[in-house]
């Protein structure tokens, strides 16, 4: 599902994207790597909280970043609501 939202063109990737997609109001979900470091885990949860978006920790950064096409990514937010509540129902469900 993640690599269909990239195709589309709906995924943001990457520590700096994430962030000015959450801040301006474009991310739907954000996903974080559950090997990112501490610090960026804490950074993300805080700012999904302020901003009231769905965020989940999932994997390591080198499979969500195949799931995009990219060698790795610590963390990735999804432009498009219909592809996000697809996206978090497989989460829920794994």
């Amino acid at each position: 599902m993640i690599g269909m939202a990239m195709k589309a063109g709906k995924v943001a990737s990457g520590e700096f994207a994430t962030e000015k997609a959450v801040k301006t109001g474009k991310a739907a979900l954000v996903i974080v790597s559950e090997a990112a470091s501490e610090n960026t885990k804490k950074k993300f949860r805080n700012m999904c909280d302020y901003y009231q978006v769905p965020i989940y920790f999932f994997g390591e950064k080198e499979e969500l970043g195949h799931a995009i096409g990219k060698e790795f990514r610590a963390s990735l937010a999804v432009l498009d609501d219909g592809l996000a509540k697809a996206i978090e129902k497989n989460i829920i469900h794994e």
